[in-house]
């Protein structure tokens, strides 16, 4: 039955087309006597019989529209699957950029908070620095009362190694900037003294203190109070005696007024 599909690449005809023509075929074949022998059967059923028209020719003809319909299915489903992986790719690029957008935006913050930490540290420094290199008077609203070498037989080197500023027993006395106590305790003729080293590698003296609130090797930092002004040791009434000095010995001593002055204390 060769001739139910034609050879060739032309368009399969529609089912309505190939069964007109295998009838025509059929036909033509019964007048040669062909096909009487398997058509006598169905020609000689009663009318009131159903009609067979399952014959060999038609069952191959559905079996190829069923044929087609499974491709037809498969390639829905080819379709179908083709469109799920596009949305899966789509999807799957839309998480990865959002991962992406997720990183950039975390670099970004930690690069921020990495700034703002080391600007910070740098303040700190800074800070630290200023405290470190802050200087201010001894004692608080005084004044100069007796400059730096004014001549006197009141010390023994005849002149005068410091400055004295104005202060009534029992004043505050600060540390004029920071440093390391290397001396708290009697002094001779300085009475109660403190000497500091400060951070720059230069000394101060604070003499003829009522009383002493550090001992050696004691921290201090610019304005904390070291003892109280007072009258010990060679002096004709309270005040405080001011030294600066390039080392902790009695002889080193430098200008005071231009020591501060330099360290930014208005005298």
């Amino acid at each position: 039955m060769a001739f139910t599909r034609p050879t060739g690449k032309h368009r399969r005809p529609s089912r309505a087309v190939r069964a007109g023509a295998n009838v025509a075929g059929i036909a033509g074949l019964a007048a040669t006597g062909v096909v009487a022998g398997f058509a006598a059967p169905a020609l000689a059923a009663t009318d009131d019989a159903p009609r067979v028209e399952d014959t060999g020719l038609t069952q191959a003809i559905v079996i190829g529209d069923d044929t087609a319909d499974r491709v037809g299915e498969q390639a829905e489903v080819q379709r179908s699957a083709a469109d799920e992986a596009a949305i899966r790719l789509q999807a799957e690029a839309a998480a990865k950029q959002q991962a992406a957008d997720v990183k950039k935006a975390a670099d970004e913050a930690r690069r921020k908070a990495d700034a703002e930490r080391k600007e910070q540290e740098r303040i700190t420094r800074e800070q630290e620095r200023q405290r470190l290199n802050l200087f201010v008077s001894p004692i608080d609203g005084s004044y100069v009362s007796t400059s730096y070498k004014a001549s006197s037989s009141l010390w023994s080197s005849g002149s005068h190694t410091g400055v004295d500023f104005h202060a009534e027993s029992g004043t505050s006395v600060h540390a004029v900037g920071a440093g390391t106590i290397v001396e708290a305790g009697w002094g001779g003729a300085y009475g109660n003294n403190v000497v500091i080293r400060h951070n720059d590698g230069t000394y101060t003296q604070y003499g003829h203190l009522s009383s002493i609130d550090v001992s050696v090797g004691q921290s201090v930092t610019a304005g904390q109070q070291i003892g109280l002004s007072g009258a010990t040791g060679n002096v004709t009434g309270p005040h405080l005696h001011f030294e600066a000095r390039t080392a902790p010995t009695y002889g080193s001593d430098i200008d005071p007024v231009e020591y501060l002055r330099e360290h930014g204390v208005s005298v």
